[in-house]
């Protein structure tokens, strides 16, 4: 979900996944830890919609270690990459793409 605010362009759309999304940079609450979303550190008012969704894409397949969100996703990702990727298939299952 992305929620933009009053103050958008000025301050970053809210991105979120469900609750207890699986994957090493993502919150627990389901909010997006990634750089150019970060209202104090990244973003940008010229950012576009294209590049906070390349963004998410891209962090989606490789996941930043360097700046984790929950501890699960993060330590099965350093510790399995293989189970973690097996975790990752099982929870694509439960969101079926929208067409």
């Amino acid at each position: 979900m992305l929620h933009f605010s009053e103050d958008y362009p000025s301050k970053p759309p809210k991105c979120k996944f469900p609750p207890g999304f699986f994957h090493p940079n993502v919150y627990p609450s389901g909010t997006v830890c990634l750089s150019i979303l970060n209202e104090d550190s990244g973003w940008r008012p010229a950012i576009t919609v294209k590049q906070i969704l390349v963004g998410i894409q891209d962090l989606l397949d490789t996941p930043n270690p360097a700046d984790p969100a929950q501890t699960d996703g993060y330590q099965l990702y350093m510790q399995d990459k293989e189970e973690y990727k097996k975790r990752v298939r099982q929870q694509a299952k439960m969101y079926p793409a929208l067409l």
